[in-house]
């Protein structure tokens, strides 16, 4: 295979699929638009998919884990089978390794997925996605959404307005 990369890592709320903050209900998951199409034209080229997901409504007590596990089921359901998932179930005061910007989630699909982070794109839709993505090695794109932060957008060193627009620059 002669592409650049060889796995694609995303985001899993507001990348992958709309954002319900802290969802456990699996009836709520929504593809962005695209999502479908992008995954099945990733993997017919071979590339390996993953999810690196920041889930602290687990930590804070307001979605179970099984929830969350109920929720990815369906993610998989609607748009196919990812590699791996890599779930930071910490609140964000515990001060773990995985929780995105940290690199932990990154790297752990890295390893899942049998791939050096060099050959990693990870795309999402804030800061720590591209903050996390860095700190890895890996390579960030950022596909902005109504809550992105207009200084993340700035800092971000590969933008895209959606997931076609994002692969169509990594491919």
């Amino acid at each position: 295979m002669d592409e650049l990369f060889d796995a694609v890592l995303f985001d899993r709320d507001g990348t992958l699929i709309r954002d319900v903050p802290y969802n456990g209900d699996p009836d709520r998951v929504s593809p962005m638009p695209g999502a479908r199409e992008v995954l099945r034209d990733l993997r017919a080229r071979g590339l390996r998919t993953g999810v690196v997901s920041n889930q602290s409504g687990i930590g804070r007590g307001l979605v179970t884990e099984a929830q969350v596990t109920a929720v990815n089921a369906r993610v998989e359901e609607l748009l196919g089978p990812f590699g791996t998932w890599q779930i930071c179930p910490h609140h964000p005061d515990e001060g773990c390794a995985c929780r995105k910007p940290a690199p932990g989630l990154v790297l752990a699909a890295c390893e899942a997925l049998d791939v050096r982070p060099g050959r990693v794109v990870v795309v999402g839709d804030i800061g720590a996605d591209v903050e996390a993505a860095q700190a890895a090695g890996a390579v960030p794109v950022l596909v902005p959404t109504a809550v992105t932060r207009r200084d993340e957008v700035d800092s971000a060193p590969r933008t895209a307005p959606d997931l076609r627009a994002a692969i169509e620059m990594i491919l």
